[in-house]
């Protein structure tokens, strides 16, 4: 199965579209059996993500293949190397595991800076003691990849795509990135929930994008696709996307977008602009 669960909202209220905050632990558990029922077998957390970790490591996960990420490193950090060491084996003693996937930076800038060589050497370390299987970077532009490629070896990236932001396809780092073996994730499929609001439900700060949303409704009705269906056909079906992760308030949430996954696309809404970061980097849209 090429979805991998994100459990963000296990820790916190997360999503513009999400009315119901924080997923419950009985609702948690719901979710999880639901995605092993469907052969899901990877999860996406954070140490940053609240709770996620512990609740993760409450209800069980032994056997699923377990993401997390680093948070940037302190400025007052003195010993980058045991400053790592410590984040990833709390992180696996919250999460009940002995060993993780994968490892990943939040804040990739941190290998550009003094400490860069120094960081990946300790995680490089962290995978050959076998604490780790993969070492890689979470970015919010593809262009963020430019000077890292230059620099260092990544097993994994993780990337935000979906079908109005495809600066990972425009950009040719979906496919150099397949090309040279590594793993691909992407994120933020349905830009917080926001692809999948009707009209009516949109917040009127994103009245600004009208002519986004007219040709994304018009294309949506001639195509004859639900929002879901539109947004998770246009990532699944890449050949160079190894891994789309999608987070979820309930289980029947997740059997929609198993479900939604099945079919193809004959075509693709043409968008006049899609590199405005105001609307596709959720982090600027408190500033609307």
């Amino acid at each position: 199965m090429k979805l991998a669960l994100g459990t963000v909202q296990f820790g916190m209220d997360y999503g513009v579209a999400n009315a119901s905050g924080r997923v419950s632990r009985k609702e948690a558990k719901a979710i999880l059996e639901c995605a092993s029922f469907h052969k899901i077998d990877m999860l996406d957390t954070a140490i940053a993500y609240g709770g996620s970790e512990t609740m993760l490591g409450e209800l069980g996960i032994k056997n699923w293949k377990a993401i997390t990420k680093l948070p940037a490193v302190p400025n007052d950090c003195h010993d980058i190397a045991q400053w790592v060491y410590g984040q990833v084996h709390q992180s696996m003693a919250r999460l009940g595991v002995t060993q993780l996937y994968g490892v990943l930076l939040h804040r990739p800038s941190q290998l550009l800076e003094g400490i860069g060589s120094t960081l990946y050497a300790a995680l490089q370390g962290l995978k050959s003691q076998g604490f780790i299987g993969k070492v890689g970077v979470s970015v919010y532009d593809p262009a963020e990849l430019d000077p890292l490629f230059d620099s260092y070896l990544l097993d994994l990236v993780q990337a935000p795509l979906n079908i109005v932001d495809r600066r990972l396809v425009d950009s040719g780092w979906s496919n150099r990135l397949h090309a040279c073996g590594v793993e691909i994730h992407i994120r933020t499929i349905f830009l917080q929930g926001l692809l999948l609001m009707p009209p009516s439900q949109r917040p009127a700060k994103f009245n600004s994008w009208s002519d986004i949303w007219n040709v994304w409704d018009g294309w949506l009705a001639s195509a004859g696709l639900t929002p879901l269906e539109g947004c998770l056909r246009y990532v699944y079906n890449s050949l160079d996307i190894d891994r789309v992760v999608v987070g979820v308030d309930t289980s029947t949430q997740l059997n929609q977008i198993v479900k939604a996954t099945k079919g193809q696309l004959s075509s693709l809404p043409e968008f006049k602009s899609m590199h405005d970061v105001r609307l596709i980097n959720p982090a600027s849209w408190s500033q609307l």
